[in-house]
């Protein structure tokens, strides 16, 4: 299968998304990696009792992260509207330029409070790249083909965790791995040189009366509504199993009796993503084998339930059993390439960018409603239990999304709403 990839698969339009996207996920995933360590530091002098301090840490990370998933809920908004409405291009380096910087100033925090609004920023800005990338290359590629350039940018760009996890083991110092993660988003935006705008949005702007990049228009017809929350809820999956069981495995493997399991989220994430990016490719080969974006992701939320139960089931035994877990879990949720081609290909070139931008970001933002859950439901069923009644509405919603979900295979992209 390796074979579908050809040379002119790899333009500079592909590896611009790319590159954007590995930047993107590099500091997405930073946060989860440097969570304890970075609020360690800064809280040292306020709790100097490390038992009381470690007890902060939990609760102040899981609400940073859910301001930085508020962030890119607004952004993913503002950028997909955006995007339709002045260019593809104008997103996917306006939002490199927001988070590049929100990230080399996340390097100089001592508090909580900034760090909270930076991560918010962050957010924010990492919400616009990777939609306007896959709404470019879905929109310049053959329509039979064009799976395989989203699955080459999501598998570069997710393998971003993985140089992430690697950064931060090597250098041991969460401010240093904030400050390479903003540079490396500057030093991308000399790239875009060369790159043009998608032709098809540069013929729909001739159109007048067609409107563009109009958020609402998708809540006032039910069957565009219900096509809009078929595409979201059947990636969420991937952030279920992101948050509860890869991100917060120090908390979630003591829950279960690992007593010698990961004391950070930095390894586990690492492992996680390297199944991903794995996952990414399959996902993305088999969807052109198979000439269908719907039955490849019914297989891989399938595969991502069964990992989730098994991870359920015999992470405690042992931590190479656990890694072993968490590498297939993140193979499982290697469909993002698939649900990122399917999502662009669902609506009209008017609206695309704003559907392609907001609908991924909604399915990060998911997280924000499981912190809520998390939160209110844990003091009562433990942590174990919340995360299994999370989990089980979260599957039911996303079989039931992937059945209804229209196949969008070869479809004809050239067309408005």
């Amino acid at each position: 299968m390796l074979k579908s990839f050809r040379k002119e698969h790899f333009n500079k339009l592909i590896l611009v998304a790319a590159l954007g996207y590995f930047v993107d996920i590099y500091d997405l995933v930073l946060f989860g990696m440097e969570r304890v360590a970075s609020l360690r530091d800064i809280l040292h002098d306020v709790y100097p009792n490390e038992a009381e301090r470690n007890t902060h840490v939990d609760a102040i990370g899981a609400s940073l992260l859910s301001y930085q998933m508020m962030g890119m809920l607004v952004g993913g908004i503002f950028w997909g509207i955006l995007g339709d409405k002045k260019g593809r291009l104008s997103v996917l380096f306006g939002s490199i330029v927001v988070y590049s910087l929100a990230n080399i100033a996340n390097g100089f925090v001592t508090d909580t409070f900034w760090y909270a609004v930076l991560r918010f920023v962050s957010g924010f800005g990492l919400a616009g790249e990777l939609g306007a990338g896959i709404t470019l290359v879905s929109e310049t590629m053959k329509k039979e083909e064009r799976g395989l350039g989203t699955t080459i940018v999501a598998s570069v760009g997710l393998f971003g965790a993985v140089i992430a996890g690697v950064t931060t083991i090597l250098l041991n110092n969460w401010r240093v791995s904030y400050f390479i993660g903003g540079g490396m988003g500057l030093l991308l935006l000399f790239m875009r040189i060369g790159v043009l705008e998608s032709g098809m949005f540069d013929n729909l702007k001739k159109e007048k009366q067609v409107s563009r990049g109009n958020f609402f228009y998708l809540f006032s017809h039910p069957k565009l509504l219900l096509k809009y929350l078929n595409i979201i809820l059947v990636a969420v999956p991937v952030w279920f199993a992101m948050f509860f069981l890869v991100q917060f495995a120090p908390e979630m493997t003591r829950a279960l009796g690992l007593s010698d399991g990961p004391k950070e989220g930095k390894i586990p994430i690492m492992v996680a993503y390297i199944g991903i990016t794995i996952g990414d490719v399959a996902s993305g080969l088999l969807s052109q084998k198979f000439q269908s974006r719907r039955r490849v992701l019914f297989i891989f939320i399938s595969l991502t339930f069964l990992f989730s139960v098994i991870y359920y089931l015999f992470a405690a035994v042992s931590v190479f059993v656990f890694y072993v877990i968490v590498f297939c879990l993140g193979f499982a949720t290697g469909y993002w390439a698939v649900f990122m081609s399917s999502a662009s290909e669902l609506f009209g070139t008017n609206i695309r960018a704003t559907v392609t931008t907001t609908a991924p970001n909604f399915v990060r933002g998911s997280v924000s409603l499981m912190t809520i859950a998390k939160i209110s439901l844990s003091p009562r069923y433990g942590t174990v239990m919340t995360s299994v009644y999370i989990g089980i509405a979260v599957f039911v919603l996303a079989f039931l999304a992937c059945y209804k979900l229209e196949e969008t295979f070869s479809k004809d992209l050239n067309y408005s709403e």
